[in-house]
């Protein structure tokens, strides 16, 4: 469980391949603290440490997980938003994040507001996931407000510490960035569907 408050950003060392899995090498400011077996969200996708070396560890993504993220487009050197998982002692400064990502979106504006930032994200219908305004979202692992929201995107104001602190910075139009939907409003979702279904 997580809070999509980024704790460091890490950087793709090595990439390699492993039949339809990739094993991937990161370098993070907090390695040392890790340890095999730990959960660790990249991007907002919880992955498995499976090996440790000096400041460098490494995680597998396995074929359904590239299918369904933007792990995949890593190359060595990418920039990747880290949080480990919460511990039940302390305060929940984001919204409660499983680490599952349920789809990628793709950026489709980016504007500067005098130094605050206004992303907006397009997905596909895929799903029937929805947002609403003031709702919250998971966008590469960030925990973030949903400012505006339409049919099948949603826009989100950063503010500057966020957008410097995180790999947001790097984003460009057309690039995928990787969603999770609250899970609250997943499990309404649902239910009104499952409704209109027996009706």
């Amino acid at each position: 469980m997580f809070t999509g408050i980024i704790e460091a950003v890490g950087v793709i060392e090595k990439i390699e391949e492993n039949g339809s899995n990739i094993n991937f090498t990161l370098s993070c400011p907090f390695t040392h603290e890790l340890k095999i077996d730990q959960s660790l969200a990249h991007n907002g996708c919880c992955l498995t440490v499976v090996e440790i070396s000096g400041s460098q560890y490494v995680v597998t993504a396995i074929n359904e997980t590239l299918v369904k993220t933007n792990l995949g487009k890593w190359q060595v050197g990418s920039v990747v938003n880290l949080e480990r998982c919460m511990m039940m002692n302390g305060r929940l400064d984001g919204h409660i994040v499983q680490g599952h990502v349920d789809h990628t979106g793709e950026i489709i504006g980016i504007e500067n507001k005098d130094g605050s930032y206004f992303v907006t994200v397009q997905y596909n219908s895929e799903g029937g996931f929805v947002t609403v305004p003031q709702g919250s979202i998971t966008v590469n692992g960030i925990s973030l407000t949903v400012a505006q929201s339409g049919d099948f995107q949603f826009s989100v104001a950063i503010i500057p510490y966020t957008w410097e602190f995180t790999n947001m910075k790097n984003v460009k139009i057309g690039d995928k960035v990787n969603l999770e939907f609250d899970i609250v409003g997943k499990y309404i979702a649902k239910l009104i569907n499952r409704q209109n279904d027996i009706y």
